[in-house]
């Protein structure tokens, strides 16, 4: 079962500033949009997440069907499958988004000490 690329999404309360300092310690755009309020930052594997005035507290952030550059695994665990193992497990989830059979969906569930950890498909 993979998880799929991980970053962490951090809320910020000035996207400018965040992102100057945060290619001041060596991370460089790579993807996003500032003019929609989100950047997602890459230096060497890791991935960061900017985004203002998008949620309150930052989040642990896993992508299936992606690695860490953004490109499509060769063996993918589609998110539904994971809320399903998940479920099946006893965890319990905070929110939920599956439009559609296939395709782009989420979930949020919540560790035991508050942290909200997203699973979120885009493909």
């Amino acid at each position: 079962m993979s998880l799929g690329a991980f970053s962490v999404s951090l809320s910020v309360s000035n996207l400018t500033e965040s992102k100057a300092f945060y290619e001041k310690i060596g991370f460089q755009v790579f993807a996003g949009d500032e003019s929609q309020n989100y950047l997602i930052m890459k230096n060497g594997s890791t991935n960061i997440g900017l985004f203002q005035g998008m949620f309150e507290h930052n989040i642990l952030t896993f992508n299936p069907g992606w690695d860490n550059d953004a490109r499509p695994l060769q063996e993918p665990t589609d998110v539904r499958e994971l809320h399903k193992k998940f479920t099946e497990s006893g965890v319990t989830m905070d929110s939920e988004s599956f439009p559609q059979a296939t395709g782009p969906a989420s979930f949020v569930i919540t560790d035991p000490d508050g942290n909200q950890i997203l699973f979120d498909q885009h493909v």
